[in-house]
């Protein structure tokens, strides 16, 4: 596994935590200290961690436009937290757009439901469309987000 999919792995763990216990002083330090990563994904997972606790009301508000038929509260917290990771990749567009998208179903199908990719696929596509970089030009063929 390459060391972006570990960091989205790590910043998922560590911003479901938060999400469902809260953000006590120290919580990202002692879980990146006892995480079995090597330091490129740490880096790349705090870099994604503090940009999406940063841009979180801006994030929340393209998910929920974009999920409609579904209430905001009501989201799998797994399901959110993927989909504030991918909503902020796609606003910094620190990797193109199909990555973003590719490994945001992947981990959802990781870690998510047997609905999750399908369901993250479907809110990411329309946020990638409102964002206008759904057919971005850096996404060309055989363009790969990790080594």
């Amino acid at each position: 596994m390459g060391a972006r999919r570990r960091g989205r792995e790590l910043a998922l763990q560590v911003l479901y935590q938060i999400e469902v216990s809260g953000e006590a002083a120290g919580t990202r330090q002692a879980f990146f200290k006892q995480a079995e990563a090597g330091d490129r994904a740490k880096t790349f997972a705090a870099a994604l961690v503090e940009g999406v606790r940063e841009r979180q009301e801006e994030i929340d508000q393209l998910i929920a436009g974009a999920s409609e038929h579904w209430r905001f509260e009501r989201l799998s917290r797994v399901d959110l937290t993927v989909l504030r990771i991918a909503g902020y990749e796609l606003l910094t567009h620190n990797a193109p757009t199909s990555v973003v998208l590719d490994e945001a179903i992947e981990i959802a199908r990781r870690f998510g439901t047997e609905e999750s990719a399908t369901f993250v696929n479907g809110i990411l596509d329309h946020i990638a469309a409102q964002l206008g970089v759904k057919d971005d030009a850096r996404d060309e063929p055989g363009v790969a987000d990790d080594d």
